[in-house]
């Protein structure tokens, strides 16, 4: 990585050091959003081993601050959702390209990461899909088993088809190894998800 790769990474992590909500990693208690910005770019490394700065900074920044904006700031219906997460969208986007142009990037490559963490063109844009890749992936390997204990089975299987359907075929090779680990009940609807999404 270059020093101003690294610079980013490391403005990029202070910011979610602030998140509220901490998580225990080997006997470790850490920021929840410092962590999930590492399997994000942990799991672009599988899948885009080659990948550009702007999609590099893209996938670590995609939930930067995400703990700004709360939920309940907007009505609590799927109309209230959608502009939440949009919302997001903008705050994330802008946050980065700050911390892009403080570490000296150019503005196309500014607009290029603020593109892709809008997952502007998804399906079209490789670059947009492999963030959502890797969006899907750090779901299905910190928070599915989460989900799932609190959700009944068609509820899951539901969640997992949409995720599912959003996944490019490299995507979902990688969730496909992931199946194993999972508990026996949750790889059943994990299947039938597939399945369903297929159907």
């Amino acid at each position: 990585m270059s020093d101003r790769l690294l610079a980013a990474f490391a403005r990029i992590d202070a910011a979610n050091g602030d998140d509220p909500t901490m998580i225990m990693i080997e006997g470790q208690e850490r920021p929840y959003a410092v962590f999930y910005g590492e399997r994000m770019s942990a799991w672009l490394g599988k899948l885009v081993p080659d990948a550009g700065d702007s999609l590099s900074i893209a996938v670590r920044a995609q939930h930067i601050c995400r703990f700004d904006i709360a939920r309940n700031a907007y009505p609590m219906d799927k109309p209230g959702y959608f502009a939440w997460r949009n919302a997001l969208k903008d705050h994330h986007a802008s946050l980065a390209a700050g911390i892009m142009a403080e570490v000296g990037y150019s503005d196309d490559d500014i607009a290029r990461t603020r593109s892709i963490i809008r997952k502007e063109r998804l399906k079209r844009d490789p670059d947009s899909q492999a963030l959502e890749d890797c969006a899907c992936l750090v779901f299905l390997e910190n928070e599915f088993v989460g989900f799932a204990s609190k959700h009944p089975d068609d509820k899951v299987v539901d969640i997992v088809a949409k995720t599912w359907v959003k996944m490019s075929s490299a995507g979902q090779a990688l969730a496909v190894e992931m199946l194993p680990a999972l508990p026996e009940r949750l790889q059943k609807l994990v299947l039938q998800a597939v399945n369903s999404a297929h159907g």
